[in-house]
């Protein structure tokens, strides 16, 4: 859409690049003109190809390509501002991916509030051989996202996320609260 700006002018007319013998001939300088029209859309987007890849400055409808370059999946339902934040944050939630702390930041960014994840994993060290494994079998992650109004909340978007964060192996449940009673 940026190409079809009106008045839309090259930032590098292509008649001026030319030797002085080609200033006077008509046709030489008609042929530059219609071609500085065709190519000042391209090389306006490549000029400013450094806001195109900020996930704070891009265009809108740039941002979904871009978030498939960081392999953020956008489904269309979280507003501008969070859309941009989930791109922006996408290396660092891709660091901690199959983690409990990946597992909270991600649903955090996507929904705006702190989620309590519960885990059955465990870490333990001993010197003995045939120490027992910390925690359960099979593990499991439970994700309980406590918010003022749950009605908004899509159940199946935050179960979609939980599944693509977490790893593979591990089962999960997802709920969504209203606010603690207890404060």
């Amino acid at each position: 859409m940026r190409g079809l700006l009106p008045a839309l002018t090259t930032p590098h007319p292509m008649a001026q690049t030319l030797p002085g013998v080609y200033e006077d001939d008509d046709f030489v300088q008609r042929f530059c003109s219609g071609l500085d029209v065709v190519l000042a859309p391209v090389l306006l987007t490549l000029d400013s190809l450094p806001a195109y890849l900020d996930p704070g400055t891009t265009p809108d409808d740039v941002l979904e390509w871009l978030a498939g370059w960081v392999g953020i999946a956008l489904d269309g339902s979280n507003d501008p501002r969070r859309r941009r934040e989930l791109v922006r944050s996408a290396f660092a939630l891709h660091r901690l991916r199959g983690t409990a702390e990946g597992i909270r930041r991600a649903v955090a960014v996507a929904f705006d509030a702190e989620p309590e994840i519960r885990e059955t994993g465990a870490s333990g060290w001993s010197l003995d051989p045939d120490a027992p494994v910390p925690g359960s079998s099979p593990p499991s992650v439970v994700v309980l996202l406590r918010i003022d109004d749950p009605s908004p909340v899509d159940l199946e978007r935050l179960d979609a996320l939980v599944a693509a964060v977490k790893p593979a192996h591990v089962a999960h449940r997802v709920e969504i609260l209203g606010p603690d009673p207890a404060g």
